[in-house]
């Protein structure tokens, strides 16, 4: 049964039609490798009671695929944590636009996977319940953070997983794991549902193993929502049923260069990111190098927004309306204060204090504004570039996973691990992230492809036609390969 293990979404579902395993095998299956290999993994909050697990349509694009989604994702009756105590023991009262939708499709949420706190942070590690390890090394970090979710599907304990992106929280994690993710066109799939941490950041992407998975799941989750009013109102788009292993006719692929020359990358990381150009241009793409200098400001215009709309969002989170309550509090200011600060870890309150200090009044002017405008500067220049390439290459990070408390007492090279992957979420543009090798210590790395809004379709066609070149996605961590891979 283990042979199934790794097999994708694309193989699983001919599998289910031909009779090879049946749904109840297949989700007997998920269930054995999460109870042989989670313990030491940790990628999941929790698995839910197998019961209750029951399908809303047995014939749909998903029907009978196991997956799981992020817990900052709501799911009517089940557990709404963040990986916070601030919402210990908290249940949604309704699902999510993507939870509806992916089960409406067929597909089976069987748990919650781990994530940093409130979704701030880049490693997993500000979780308040567990830790989480990176499958290919369990004293590294799987990234963050949506690490539960890029740990599952890289271990092959799931398939596909939901997460959430507002800085590289899907596309990082999914680099350091060796998996596909996506971040979405601002607007491309609803918010309705994911616990806000910078509203005009955030989307929600799927994590898969391999390019055509990940369009086959955001074919199934997005599209208009009466319920998020910055969602796009166009038509339905089938991304997978388009994907043909070819690059379009005449495709010319601009490669930021101020990014790949950065004195802060890996060297292995960027020997592998060349290889990647190389094969490229094997296939037939036009490489055609462009600067974009204020692509360099997008770490702290990322940090400006992100921490104000942060503590604006957060604020709700007081004990009173929501959240943990402290069980000592002489005064209504104590106890805000005191269940803010028994209920939130440190960078969730770190991140609340730089929010309201770049919001105060006589600062917001010269942080937040300017960031603001920095942002509408930076859309702008990259429209002018998607007018001379097709799509943008760039590094997903600049170098692989990294050992558990390498950065805790440093917050700057921590906020760095947002470098790569900030501008898209600034821009609102879709970004995806594709694995292109290991590193000599066996350590994945992966790059992503920018397009200007709802290009989706293109990217995952071109990312199709580099994964069907590569071997990659055929290679998985050892730890957790048993029997032959389908």
């Amino acid at each position: 049964m283990n042979t199934y293990a790794f097999s994708s979404i694309r193989n699983l579902k001919e599998a289910l039609k031909k009779g090879f395993i049946s749904r109840k095998e297949l989700l007997q299956l998920t269930y054995d490798r999460f109870s042989t290999y989670d313990a030491k993994l940790g990628a999941a909050l929790e698995i839910f009671d197998e019961d209750s697990v029951i399908p809303q349509n047995t014939t749909g694009l998903l029907a009978g695929i196991p997956g799981l989604v992020k817990d900052n994702i709501a799911q009517k009756g089940r557990l709404l944590t963040c990986a916070s105590r601030m919402l210990e023991g908290y249940r949604a009262t309704y699902n999510a636009t993507v939870v509806d939708r992916i089960q409406a499709a067929g597909a089976l949420v069987v748990g919650r996977s781990n994530m940093d706190e409130f979704a701030m942070g880049s490693s997993t590690e500000t979780s308040a319940y567990q830790k989480t390890c990176n499958p290919w090394d369990l004293t590294r970090v799987p990234g963050g953070s949506s690490g539960g979710s890029a740990a599952a599907v890289a271990a092959g304990l799931v398939p596909w997983a939901l997460g959430s992106d507002t800085g590289g929280s899907a596309r990082q994690p999914a680099a350091f794991c060796g998996i596909v993710a996506i971040k979405p066109t601002y607007g491309l799939v609803s918010r309705f549902g994911l616990v806000a941490l910078a509203s005009s950041l955030d989307q929600i992407g799927p994590f898969t193993r391999t390019v055509y998975d990940n369009a086959l799941v955001l074919s199934s989750i997005a599209g208009h929502d009466a319920h998020d009013s910055t969602t796009h109102k166009g038509d339905a788009v089938d991304y997978a049923g388009s994907l043909t292993g070819a690059l379009p006719e005449g495709f010319t692929l601009g490669v930021i260069e101020n990014a790949l020359q950065d004195p802060g990358m890996d060297p292995e990381v960027g020997a592998l990111l060349n290889e990647t150009l190389k094969e490229f241009e094997r296939l037939g793409a036009h490489i055609k190098r462009i600067a974009i200098p204020v692509i360099d400001t997008a770490a702290a215009v990322y940090f400006m927004i992100n921490r104000a709309e942060a503590a604006s969002n957060l604020a709700r989170f007081d004990g009173i309306r929501y959240g943990y309550r402290t069980s000592d509090a002489p005064t209504l200011l104590d106890m805000y204060q005191k269940s803010r600060d028994e209920g939130m870890g440190f960078e969730v309150k770190s991140r609340i204090l730089a929010g309201n200090y770049v919001l105060s009044s006589g600062k917001s002017k010269d942080f937040y504004k300017s960031a603001q405008l920095v942002q509408g500067y930076m859309r702008h220049e990259l429209l002018k570039a998607f007018k001379e390439v097709d799509m943008l290459f760039l590094p997903t990070t600049g170098g692989p996973a990294f050992p558990f408390g390498a950065y805790s007492d440093n917050v700057i090279q921590m906020n760095l691990q947002d470098y790569f992957t900030a501008p898209a979420n600034i821009t609102g543009h879709p970004a995806l992230s594709i694995p292109c090798g290991f590193t000599r210590a066996g350590l994945p790395v992966g790059f992503q492809l920018m397009g200007p809004d709802f290009s989706e379709a293109a990217l995952y066609q071109v990312a199709y036609a580099y994964e069907q070149a590569t071997p990659w996605h055929t290679i998985h961590p050892s730890l957790y390969c048993e029997g032959q891979v389908v």
